[in-house]
């Protein structure tokens, strides 16, 4: 009898017993359940006020410039470099979109693009001297992070410009509108659930494509409970979101994202080539990689991804101050070195990054909570970033 085309094949698939996996894994897990025991801890220490649905949204709304940022920052360390200029790049944005939108009173959407094409063309700048002119990008960036912030307080004078029209504070402050007119927003919760829906969806055919190529690893147990896990998660989160104001414009912007910087860097050669370079960059080199142009490319998307934050932070905050950003390029880079980047380059994913980001949000906000004062706060952070990278140079020795 042929094979029923919707069974998935297993005799080719190579075996793993459970806890080899679990093993070699186990940083990718522990993330996850890192992030997972941070919300208990600080849901119960708050007395619930974590999980309620308006924190819940404050909580994406405040992280979402940190998960756009560190998306570029990723690719940036993945490549062996570092960027300490984004925290200026999204203050100079906003002052910016402050000046052109409440002083000059040109079109918002104008401002938008003309904003995100300074970003590529800030990116690119200290791409070329990094890549072709071989200075190290720590110096380049710190001397952007410099430059870039002087320019925004000599552009606001010393100054806040806003408030900013609406439509542009839809931006950040905006969600999908419902259109069932109830209390609970229903559109929001039907859209989560068939994003959940389609994510276990490719999954499961992600699965069956690599049994079928025999290239599955991943004990089926762990794979079920981890797509279990993703899929209560996401509906857990929409219907809290849903309980509140609805799925927020932002979340749309960074989900997207999210899947685009994925895809690139998993199945593109683009993103192998990034890895390739960070991993060794002579050997990448001489392999047929245009290292220079990858590095360029890796700067130039960095600063457009932080021009982007700057407008989300601004529309945010409905107002461009001299001291937007400060701090930022901080808590981007500890992002993505507690999501599992290297310090030296070419191990990181985007998820991780992802994850990261949503770590130290949740600390941030379940501190603030507390009332722990910002001085502690910050030398939390700096313990935990600390603490991230030693398991790195734990996990490579162990290697």
């Amino acid at each position: 009898m042929a094979q029923d085309s919707a069974t998935i094949p297993t005799s080719g698939a190579p075996h793993v017993s459970l806890g080899t996996y679990i093993r070699h894994n186990i940083r990718d897990y522990a993330l996850l359940l890192s992030l997972i025991v941070i919300m208990v801890f600080f849901e119960v220490a708050t007395n619930g006020i974590l999980f309620r649905p308006v924190n819940i949204t404050n909580l994406v709304l405040q992280n979402s410039y940190i998960v756009i940022m560190a998306l570029g920052m990723l690719l940036i360390i993945v490549a062996g470099h570092i960027d300490l200029s984004v925290g200026s790049i999204v203050a100079f944005v906003g002052a910016l979109a402050g000046v052109l939108i409440v002083q000059e009173h040109w079109n918002f959407g104008l401002v938008f693009l003309f904003c995100i094409a300074f970003g590529a063309v800030a990116g690119a700048a200290q791409g070329f001297f990094v890549a072709y002119l071989k200075i190290p990008a720590f110096i380049v960036t710190l001397a952007g992070m410099l430059v870039f912030r002087g320019l925004s307080l000599y552009v606001l004078g010393g100054t806040s410009y806003g408030p900013f029209p609406t439509g542009f504070q839809l931006l950040a402050n905006g969600f999908i509108p419902d259109f069932f007119g109830a209390t609970f927003k229903w559109t929001s919760m039907l859209i989560g659930t068939a994003v959940a829906a389609i994510i276990i969806f490719f999954k499961i055919r992600e699965r069956f494509n690599q049994q079928k190529h025999d290239l599955a690893e991943e004990p089926l147990p762990i794979f079920i409970g981890r797509n279990v896990l993703i899929a209560i998660g996401f509906l857990w989160l929409t219907y809290l979101l849903a309980s509140s104001r609805g799925l927020p414009n932002v979340l749309v912007i960074m989900f997207a994202l999210i899947t685009l910087y994925a895809f690139v860097a998993t199945n593109t050669t683009i993103g192998r080539r990034i890895y390739a370079l960070g991993g060794n960059e002579k050997a990448a080199r001489l392999s047929g990689i245009r290292t220079n142009r990858l590095t360029f490319y890796a700067f130039l998307n960095m600063g457009v991804l932080a021009a982007l934050a700057g407008l989300v932070f601004t529309a945010r905050l409905n107002s461009a101050t001299p001291q937007a950003g400060l701090g930022f390029e901080l808590d981007v880079i500890a992002a993505c070195f507690i999501g599992g980047a290297s310090p030296t380059g070419g191990v990181g994913k985007i998820i991780g990054a992802v994850i990261g980001a949503f770590i130290v949000g949740v600390m941030n906000n379940g501190m603030s909570i507390l009332g722990v004062g910002i001085d502690l706060q910050q030398v939390i952070k700096g313990l935990v970033l600390l603490a991230a990278v030693c398991l790195d140079v734990y996990y490579k020795r162990k290697a």
